[in-house]
């Protein structure tokens, strides 16, 4: 019993993440179990799993600024799961589009839904970026790749801004959630630039200098030592 207390005592950010990770897709079989989806119920799968995927991209993208901001160094334990998760909801939403909204048709994907829906193109190349970087995730894979891994995972950047383009294109508006999604994309891109994340650091809370006993005058050992 004491070590679950532990357990959770030192990994309770990580599970909260995880656990908020896993509720739109439970979410989502929960409706449709209970036959809650809207009449175009390939629309409402397309639509849920694409939001979250980006959502948590987003999130992911979020986690050095926070940390670079706050301080707090224990936010970063849920940057992986956040970027997994993300890749598996936007696998998700491929999937959906390919066996439920083409039926594994490749020519008919390649003839009809390619022309009619080119921002296709935009989120299946995000996907592909996200492939290395989900398969590489892993510590043994870090050790391995040695400061490969760095520049390698440095091309969520890409992603995202592919990511946020699919989205936009898919609306066909710029406006509501896709100005949004850019703008937040934007300012956590923007927070990695060397000047805005110095200017950051600075805003991070200085602990409080500890305070320390005055120190005695000469005259006043010297007077208690007579004493």
């Amino acid at each position: 019993m004491n070590s679950i207390r532990n357990y959770i005592r030192n990994n309770w950010l990580w599970l909260v993440a995880n656990i908020g990770c896993a509720v739109p897709l439970l979410w989502l079989i929960w409706d449709q179990l209970q036959d809650n989806l809207s009449i175009n119920p390939i629309k409402d799968y397309t639509d849920r799993t694409g939001d979250t995927a980006i959502l948590l991209l987003l999130l992911c993208l979020a986690v050095t600024p926070v940390q670079t901001v706050s301080g707090w160094r224990k936010i970063g334990t849920v940057r992986k799961s956040l970027g997994l998760w993300a890749f598996t909801y936007a696998t998700l939403h491929l999937l959906v589009f390919v066996a439920l909204d083409y039926g594994f048709s490749w020519k008919y994907i390649l003839l009809d839904g390619l022309p009619t829906k080119p921002y296709i193109l935009a989120g299946l190349s995000a996907i592909l970026i996200l492939t290395p970087l989900a398969l590489t995730s892993t510590k043994g894979m870090q050790r391995r790749l040695g400061k490969t891994w760095k520049k390698l995972h440095r091309w969520v950047y890409a992603a995202g801004i592919l990511a946020v383009t699919h989205y936009i294109w898919a609306m066909k508006t710029p406006f509501g959630k896709p100005t949004l999604y850019a703008i937040i994309l934007a300012v956590l891109l923007a927070a990695r630039l060397p000047a805005v994340r110095s200017w950051l650091s600075n805003l991070r809370p200085k602990p409080a200098a500890k305070s320390r006993p005055p120190i005695p005058k000469r005259a006043e050992i010297a007077a208690d030592a007579e004493s």
